[in-house]
């Protein structure tokens, strides 16, 4: 397998390393740091009354582990041999989830820039961003999503959120949210409206994000938190990913009194130190919905105190 340089970045700097792996003869990418190895297995039970995706399980390093069948997720062919096929164990959303695919390719260093948006984004949509690569459009996919499909309780859904009710009067908090993810925009407006939150913008890409704060700033200066209290950002996005995002925030001499949560399904022990290397006043793992309403009024409160 090549590769174009260290997998270890520092955060903030725009910049992602991809892994690049074929499915049936079509290029695809995953974001280096979802994937904790490649491999073969070499055992695999079958697991009653589930998902055609999900061809069995299989005991990777003492842990079981639900094998995903990416040709059946992407052609809707089952592949009859997933012992063959190459494996990626990948942990998000406090998970570990494996992925069987055809051929690995590569592992190639880009700018979160260089992620085109797909030319039509919906809530059913598997591609959350297209790379060109050496004369090869690769397609960036969404495994949340993919994972979730499957198994909706995995990830973030309206469910953890049925117990959280206007208590208390948020009408005048003023909330960014940035996701590429129609998805998890969609929830996150629901369920943040539900909360008693009615002044929020939404972006899906952290570039669009940052371009609104910066003009607030530029029309109202240091009193730029008359019109914006907190931010929430997802960590991958195209143009512009939530670490450089939150790093570009805590560097400016004013905009740095801004809260700033990432919510993503990256939050995991071996990568919130990257979180914290930039800056953000909180890091929330996607499944943990529930609790984001919570921490949102902790964190407006101490920001109103200090105003």
């Amino acid at each position: 397998m090549k590769t174009d340089g260290g997998i270890l970045l520092e955060s903030g700097t725009g910049e992602v390393e991809i892994l690049h792996f074929t499915v049936n003869n079509e290029n695809y990418a995953i974001n280096v740091v979802k994937v904790k190895e490649i491999l073969h297995i070499d055992n695999l039970s079958k697991v009653p009354n589930t998902s055609k995706a999900v061809p069995g399980i299989s005991l990777i390093r003492g842990d079981v582990i639900p094998i995903i069948d990416m040709k059946y997720v992407l052609e809707k062919e089952i592949n009859e041999n997933v012992k063959k096929s190459m494996i990626l164990l990948c942990e998000f959303n406090k998970i570990k989830v494996a992925f069987s695919i055809d051929e690995v390719l590569g592992i190639t260093r880009i700018k979160w820039s260089d992620i085109q948006k797909p030319s039509v984004v919906t809530s059913e949509s598997l591609v959350i961003g297209n790379i060109n690569l050496e004369s090869k459009i690769l397609m960036l996919l969404d495994f949340e999503k993919i994972v979730m499909d499957i198994s909706p309780k995995s990830g973030i859904h309206s469910e953890r959120m049925i117990d959280v009710k206007a208590n208390k009067d948020r009408s005048n908090y003023k909330l960014v949210l940035a996701d590429d993810s129609p998805l998890i925009r969609k929830v996150l407006l629901d369920n943040l409206t539900n909360s008693g939150f009615n002044n929020l913008r939404i972006f899906d890409d952290g570039q669009q994000a940052l371009d609104y704060i910066n003009s607030v700033y530029d029309r109202l200066g240091d009193n730029f938190m008359d019109e914006i209290n907190l931010l929430i950002t997802d960590i991958e996005m195209p143009q512009l990913d939530g670490h450089t995002l939150t790093r570009t925030i805590k560097e400016h001499r004013v905009l740095r009194k801004l809260p700033v949560i990432i919510f993503s399904s990256l939050i995991t022990g071996d990568l919130r130190h990257k979180g914290e290397s930039v800056g953000a006043d909180a890091q929330m793992s996607k499944p943990e919905v529930e609790n984001l309403v919570e921490t949102i009024d902790t964190f407006i409160n101490i920001a109103s105190k200090n105003k």
